[in-house]
């Protein structure tokens, strides 16, 4: 991972952040969305994260591998210095280290911004997710039981959090 570069995002990196989250989003329960967002969509999220939060691209030599943002955690004043976290490898440089190396980069970019409590859902089961976010520092919170329905099924969320 010699040519690894972690970076901001830009409006150019859209359509590769939506072709790396589209089978997250049709393939299984993953994500909670039903329909995958188009390149105008992901580019109108890199700017909004990007601009409150931080929003980084792992780059390969001129291939975005994977990405990660922070976002608002809830509307209400007193949490703003918390924040939610996504993250999206492609599967094709999975359990390379990115995923890692991205949070570790987003961390820093979110500390700046005086985010003090980073928090993740993770869609169960998922045992990839979990190993990631314990080997980044973060702990297990609780369970949202049958919290939404997709792929006929109801989903478990796990919550994690991790102090800054």
């Amino acid at each position: 991972m010699a040519n690894l570069n972690i970076r901001g995002a830009q409006a150019k990196d859209a359509a590769r952040c939506a072709e790396i989250y589209a089978p997250f989003v049709t393939d299984n329960w993953i994500s909670f969305e039903i329909d995958p967002p188009n390149e105008a969509e992901m580019a109108r999220r890199i700017l909004a994260y990007g601009t409150s939060h931080a929003w980084l691209v792992a780059d390969m030599g001129g291939a975005i591998a994977g990405y990660a943002y922070g976002s608002p955690h809830r509307e209400r004043e007193a949490y703003a210095t918390s924040a939610d976290l996504a993250i999206c490898v492609d599967a094709a440089y999975a359990r390379q280290g990115i995923g890692r190396k991205l949070y570790t980069a987003l961390f820093a970019k979110l500390k700046a911004r005086h985010i003090h409590a980073v928090f993740a859902g993770i869609a169960l089961p998922n045992a990839a997710s979990i190993a990631l976010h314990k080997a980044a520092g973060f702990s297990p919170v609780g369970v949202y039981r049958e919290v939404g329905w997709k792929m006929d099924g109801w989903r478990d969320v796990s919550k994690w959090q991790r102090l800054l």
